[in-house]
């Protein structure tokens, strides 16, 4: 956190009302404001010169009380543990206790997917965590190779993270090369068909580097009208990015 009294810099971080505020400079801005950055569970105060940003600081102050309203309206986070059951690409997943190393059980005999799990407390989430992201790496790796092929892209790298700003990433390989795509694991907890809308707009990329129209012709071949998926992540984002914390 930003110490009292120094010169304040694009970045520095204030608590304010118990919550994280981040200033922020935005040359394009006409004024200093306050906005609830949902994913990231911050308040980001926008100043539109280096010479504002104490004018933003003072103005977030000043606002505590919408400040701890807005964080009141974020969904809370669910502890982890056994007996919860979790939708994991739109498919129910027990989670249990379990002895060993943490293990994936496939839906079968009538019962639904379950995640086996020792210990308890952070432990006991690491271990389940750990699972859900290996299942986020094969289901999108599968929709990612079979996107790359409906485009006629060599298959990427696939890789996954725990971005805050982000679904995905793309960065296209050199002259035809593979280049590589990287996705939050938390699209496990989103429904089958918005993860692929994902996959889908990160291969996308491989072909076109922005946001034209060419890039969503593509993504419009491979699923269909994107919007729907597009308003879910605007509005069950802040949830996923809350699973565990």
């Amino acid at each position: 956190m930003a110490p009292f009294g120094r010169s304040l810099t694009d970045g520095d971080r204030l608590e304010v009302a118990g919550a994280v505020v981040t200033l922020k400079v935005n040359r394009r801005a006409r004024r200093v404001s306050l906005r609830l950055d949902r994913t990231r569970r911050q308040i980001v105060a926008t100043a539109p010169s280096p010479r504002r940003l104490a004018e933003a600081a003072a103005f977030a102050r000043e606002r505590a009380h919408w400040i701890a309203a807005r964080l009141a309206e974020l969904p809370a986070a669910e502890p982890i543990h056994p007996g919860l059951v979790l939708q994991v690409f739109g498919e129910d997943v027990w989670l249990e206790a379990g002895s060993g190393r943490a293990r994936w059980h496939d839906a079968a005999d009538g019962q639904p997917h379950r995640i086996a799990a020792m210990g308890e407390g952070e432990g006991y989430a690491r271990a389940v965590m750990l699972m859900i992201r290996k299942r986020a790496l094969a289901v999108l790796g599968e929709r990612t190779a079979a996107h790359a092929a409906r485009l006629g892209a060599p298959m990427p790298k696939v890789a996954i993270m725990d971005a805050k700003a982000r679904w995905g990433s793309c960065r296209p390989g050199r002259r035809g090369g593979a280049g590589s795509i990287r996705y939050s694991w938390r699209l496990a907890l989103a429904p089958f068909e918005v993860a692929d809308y994902v996959a889908a707009h990160e291969c996308a990329h491989l072909l076109e580097l922005n946001h034209g129209p060419r890039f969503w012709a593509h993504v419009k071949a491979l699923i269909g009208d994107e919007r729907p998926h597009r308003a879910w992540l605007r509005a069950e984002g802040a949830r996923l990015h809350a699973f565990g914390t």
